[in-house]
């Protein structure tokens, strides 16, 4: 059979009639194949009740350029995996979420459909930005500050590499935030993602004394009341951080623990006499000790009770649109213990009754594909599938410290079709909905600076950043990458953001990424379309971006390089240049002198 560019299917809206169909009801799934691949017969396997079974497709549509297959059958399960079966003189193809494959799959990369409600939909027209509350900015406000918080000027580097880690104050808050709320507008920016702000032990604040207030160092409640009501007037909307794996050494709960052994919160944690004080803590910290799930009033104080944590903050006055969970393959998980799915879907489950249009992602690092199924979390940290692969195409002489992810090696060196393999991986072995629900980042509070990856090379930093606003996902920009904010290491990337002295910004950059910003920002086929590469080299990568209502051309090269794309075979011409260099018919051409980004807008031919 053809490449499997020619045999396409993937699971956004042109290809299934319904995405959150109830169970029971009829669905009509289509795939499509180029006119040069006639084909006897096609079939859909789908699972029913665990049970693999056939239905034959017949065709529904014959186009210039390809054809269209189709067939109609009802989901009976909340999560339905499935495939095609392509038949073709005695021979046959399945096609599955990871390709086209003329031999005998299993159904680990089959597609899936969700017989669940829709997830939230304003997250698809999101592009978010990523706050760091201690180094965004500061009102000039000074606030009483715990006695081991060292105070630093708002210009100094983080030192990030003594004693001080995580206990110097550069004094960010809430009212320095809604006073910079017109540069997240410009930017075009409609959603912010808060790293934790509760108050705590350390200015990271993934240590929390209590779940129950904003810090007094970043304003406290009052602070966010009003900042959330200027970001209700600017469509702004606005997520909290929370750890489920952990608290702080500080926090009531493990305060009571150890004071009265007979204590109800005794449960809420693991107790070690060999460790020397006593209670498990997440890597062996003191600082956090960690959460036993054992205990069913943690739980209901957690997220499953009317008045539990997860629920607060999603109600007025608070009124969050979501939670980013801290560490959550992590949750629930020790030694013979493994309570994460039931922790996980008690989330959901909270959020859901409580507010079912609030976002649910989680840092998922590692990816975990069960905790995708579309049962728990909308979607993760897309880590695996975007980041990491991104920074191995486009990483060039980097200026970053501590290794790839914490592994002892440099950045690795990948090819064009090596970036493909490595998302495909990954979108192969997770429902659809999933993938677009989850977060796209190039880098954030916890890694290394994208514009230290790429050797501080502005020009390979905005390649990246067309990836991350053209691709399957909600984009975040972590705060100060649009203005070529530096860092080699997690710590040092916690920079403040120098307002008063301009001169410091790459201001040419942030233009450039104000208008990829209003390109995606724009779009319906960025915002819901599907994802099809259609060529890609070693240092070329361009794919489509289809929807019902638009179709976008996103061609990317990371070197100087000549080539030529023919839209033909696609039935394409292009209709507009979004961003890039001029483009007409159905031909893009294109000589780059240097890394350079092309987003067209395409018409049939």
């Amino acid at each position: 059979m053809k490449n499997p560019l020619f045999a396409h299917h993937d699971g956004s809206e042109i290809y299934i009639s319904n995405s959150a169909p109830a169970i029971r009801e009829e669905v009509n799934f289509r795939f499509r194949i180029s006119n040069d691949v006639t084909l006897d017969r096609a079939m859909l396997r789908v699972y029913h009740d665990g049970e693999p079974r056939l239905f034959e497709m017949s065709i529904a549509d014959v186009g210039p350029v390809e054809t269209w297959w189709s067939v109609s059958v009802p989901v009976l399960n909340p999560v339905t995996p499935y495939r095609f079966l392509l038949i073709k003189d005695g021979n046959y193809s399945w096609l599955n979420a990871a390709g086209l494959f003329p031999y005998e799959v299993t159904s680990t990369n089959d597609f899936k459909i969700l017989a669940r409600p829709s997830f939230p939909k304003w997250i698809n027209r999101s592009v978010f930005y990523q706050i760091f509350p201690d180094r965004f900015a500061s009102s000039g406000k000074k606030y009483k500050a715990p006695e081991n918080f060292i105070r630093r000027n708002w210009d100094d580097l983080p030192k990030g590499k003594d004693p001080t880690t995580g206990v110097e104050l550069f004094g960010g808050d809430l009212p320095g935030v809604e006073q910079h709320l017109d540069h997240i507008v410009e930017l075009g920016i409609n959603g912010i993602y808060f790293t934790p702000f509760f108050a705590a032990n350390s200015t990271h604040r993934y240590d929390a004394s209590s779940f129950d207030e904003v810090d007094p160092l970043l304003g406290g409640d009052k602070a966010m009341f009003s900042l959330k009501r200027k970001t209700k007037e600017l469509g702004i909307a606005v997520m909290g951080d929370l750890t489920t794996n952990h608290c702080g050494r500080l926090h009531p709960w493990l305060i009571k623990a150890l004071k009265d052994k007979k204590s109800k919160e005794r449960a809420f944690f693991y107790w070690d006499k060999s460790i020397p004080h006593g209670y498990v803590g997440w890597w062996g910290l003191a600082s956090l000790p960690k959460f036993n799930f054992s205990s069913e009033l943690l739980k209901r104080r957690l997220y499953a009770g009317k008045d539990s944590i997860v629920r607060k903050w999603l109600q007025a006055p608070y009124s969050m649109s979501g939670w980013r969970i801290d560490v959550g393959n992590m949750t629930g998980r020790y030694f013979e213990d493994d309570f994460n799915a039931e922790v996980v879907h008690g989330i959901r489950q909270a959020m859901d009754e409580t507010n079912p249009d609030a976002w649910l992602v989680a840092e998922n690092a590692d990816h975990f594909p069960a905790d995708l199924n579309g049962m728990g979390w909308h979607g993760t940290m897309n880590y695996n599938g975007f980041m990491r692969p991104i920074w191995g195409w486009l990483n060039k002489d980097p200026q970053v410290e501590y290794g790839f992810f914490g592994q002892p090696t440099d950045i690795p060196k990948v090819t064009g079709p090596q970036l493909v393999s490595a998302m495909t991986q990954f979108n192969a072995g997770i429902p659809w909905r999933n993938l677009v629900a989850s977060m796209l980042l190039l880098d954030s509070h916890d890694t290394a600076r994208f514009r230290n990856v790429v050797g501080k090379d502005p020009v390979r930093h905005l390649v990246g950043m067309a990836l991350l606003l053209t691709y399957p996902g909600v984009p975040s920009i972590f705060a100060g990458d649009e203005i070529g904010l530096e860092g080699a290491w997690g710590e040092d990337a916690r920079r403040t953001i120098p307002w008063d002295k301009r001169e410091r910004w790459d201001n040419k950059f942030f233009e450039e990424v104000k208008a990829l910003v209003a390109v995606r920002r724009s779009s319906k086929a960025l915002a819901l379309g599907g994802l099809r590469f259609i060529y890609v080299t070693d240092d070329v990568v361009a794919f489509l971006r289809e929807s019902h209502a638009e179709t976008i051309l996103v061609a990317l090269s990371r070197n100087p390089v000549q080539f030529n794309i023919s839209l033909a075979p696609f039935g394409y011409e292009v209709e507009k240049v979004l961003y890039g260099s001029g483009q007409i018919g159905a031909h893009i051409s294109r000589n780059d002198t240097e890394p350079a980004v092309g987003i067209y807008q395409l018409s049939r031919s």
